[in-house]
């Protein structure tokens, strides 16, 4: 199947050539006509399946057959702020021929930010990809309508839940045109994302696509290393330039910034996002990302879902995620849109019931590599035991011990 086959409209079939796609993805091919079609659907589809294309396609195209200028015709409700950034690059990119409008809305901006949404808003701009907290500001406020709304995406549906933003979003489904079009778009149904959607869905068409697996495309592994040599496996990986795009990721902002600082004393071409920086900063980083003026991203899990960049080679978990679906949509950053590419895990004495998890969760064992040449045996892999020494050596009569302290 190709896009012309699923009935685009041409302006959007000219967008999709220029940036060089013109096969759909499988959740792409099942959830466009359904859309298209007017019924509500909730979808579960891995991250790098193409699932933001999956609702933004049917979105401009609706708008383009029915104009209807001045007036709010699409709202899409995200979890992160990268997220909102993201989508709304991918809108532009895709109406680039078109006069669709678009605007990203989220907090942690100044007035003069919130006053030119207040205008897109008011002024009618077509689609609105918003955070929670930040759209019920304006809602509260009292200029937004939205009684002629024509569809409701609610992205990521699983993780605003798990941020607690259950209330935020059915105070602004109260706000809605009852006779939209709802899109739910979910990596995992677990029961309270099932709940939602007989709150706010009509009979639902169901979409699911390789619920919680990493892309074909991702060849995966890891190596076995306590945690005062992972960075000199950091180094050993990274040395030789062979990866031009690469995300290390950390689960603690502090972690990160120790992992950062450590790259930059080696002198890689490194950049740093964590909770800590201003949004301004945040989009400055990921721009010289995307644009190769950096080659590393040393990144919080805020980037794990929320960051959408071509070409990402190489996908480091400088430790094991503490969410076994945190792995996935970390090593989902590479392979992307049938690519391929790799992930990496170092796993430490303390990370090995977590990454047993991992490997229950996508259904197969991962392989453990040999650490390279130079660096000191790592520790031996068993899940079933834990350990007390915080992922250090330990030393005994001048041997070291290599495996886990007690269990």
């Amino acid at each position: 199947m190709t896009f012309e086959d699923l009935g685009l409209h041409d302006l959007l079939l000219d967008g999709l050539d220029s940036m060089g796609f013109f096969k759909p993805t499988p959740v792409q091919e099942q959830a466009i006509p359904i859309i298209l079609s007017g019924k509500d659907i909730i979808a579960s589809a891995q991250t790098g399946t193409g699932k933001t294309a999956a609702f933004v396609l049917p979105l401009i195209h609706r708008i383009l057959e029915n104009p209807s200028p001045g007036k709010v015709r699409a709202l899409v409700i995200v979890p992160t702020r990268e997220l909102a950034v993201q989508i709304d690059q991918q809108i532009q990119g895709l109406s680039y021929f078109t006069a669709v409008s678009s605007i990203p809305i989220y907090g942690g901006s100044d007035a003069s930010v919130f006053s030119q949404e207040k205008t897109a808003l008011t002024s009618g701009v077509e689609i609105v990809i918003a955070t929670p907290g930040r759209f019920i500001s304006h809602l509260n406020l009292g200029y937004v309508n939205l009684k002629e709304l024509d569809i409701l995406v609610l992205d990521e549906a699983d993780r605003m839940l798990d941020m607690g933003f259950h209330r935020d979003l059915m105070k602004i489904v109260s706000y809605v045109n009852p006779n939209r079009q709802t899109l739910l778009f979910s990596a995992t149904m677990p029961n309270h994302i099932v709940q939602l959607a007989r709150e706010i869905l009509r009979e639902p068409e169901r979409v699911s696509i390789a619920l919680s697996k990493p892309a074909e495309g991702i060849e995966q592994a890891a190596y076995l290393v306590f945690d005062e040599d992972k960075a000199k496996l950091a180094d050993a990986l990274l040395a030789g330039g062979e990866y031009k795009s690469v995300i290390v990721f950390a689960s603690t902002k502090q972690a990160v910034r120790k992992v950062y600082e450590t790259l930059k004393r080696r002198n890689f071409l490194t950049g740093i996002i964590s909770s800590d920086l201003e949004q301004a900063q945040r989009e400055e980083v990921l721009l010289a990302f995307r644009n190769r003026k950096i080659a590393i991203l040393v990144a919080t899990d805020v980037v794990s879902r929320g960051i959408d960049i071509d070409g990402i080679e190489l996908v480091v978990n400088y430790d094991v995620p503490n969410d076994a679906e945190d792995y996935v949509h970390r090593v989902g950053r590479t392979a992307r849109a049938e690519r391929k590419g790799r992930a990496i895990t170092f796993i430490g004495p303390d990370d090995m019931r977590k990454f047993a998890k991992i490997e229950k969760l996508v259904g197969y064992e991962i392989n453990k590599l040999s650490l390279p040449e130079g660096l000191p045996k790592g520790p031996d892999y068993n899940p079933a035991k834990g350990s007390s020494d915080h992922g250090k050596r330990k030393f005994k009569r001048g041997k070291r011990r290599t495996g886990p302290s007690r269990a």
